[in-house]
């Protein structure tokens, strides 16, 4: 593998790590040039659905693109990486599950607000918040409310 360092080809495993869930491999490997250390992380490829937007455009599935959510609406909240990759494992898996090559954006959203709403209720409100695009003050208290029981 190739050093993000330097650029040389050569690196070495220093240690491998299975995951607690056994979904992934975790790697620290070490240059041979330049002897600095970094992390790879080995996941099985499989395809997960085609997102289909509210406007009918298809756009694949981006795991990046949902971890940038989950970071923003848990900006400054006491949720560590650990638990935001825990909870997207998860909803990948829901979606493996699912067996559909195709699902509507509202679906995946619904997934990540019952996953923001166990990790933190500050940020399933603030998700909520855009997601749901309220119009007024009684739909983002009746939010909150739902959030108290």
């Amino acid at each position: 593998m190739k050093c993000p360092f330097c650029g040389h080809q050569e690196t070495q495993v220093v240690e491998t790590r299975v995951a607690e869930d056994g979904g992934f491999i975790r790697r620290r490997r070490q240059c041979a040039a330049c002897e600095r250390r970094f992390t790879t992380y080995e996941r099985p490829e499989v395809t997960l659905p085609t997102i289909i937007k509210k406007d009918g455009r298809r756009t694949e599935y981006e795991r990046a693109k949902l971890l940038g959510s989950f970071k923003l609406a848990l900006r400054k909240r006491p949720v560590s990486t650990e638990q935001i990759d825990s909870a997207i494992e998860r909803i990948e898996e829901k979606l493996l599950s699912l067996g559909q090559r195709e699902l509507p954006s509202n679906q995946l959203g619904e997934l990540v607000m019952r996953e923001l709403k166990k990790l933190d209720k500050v940020a399933y409100v603030r998700f909520a918040s855009v997601y749901r695009n309220f119009e007024d003050v009684d739909a983002f208290r009746a939010v909150v409310d739902e959030v108290d029981k």
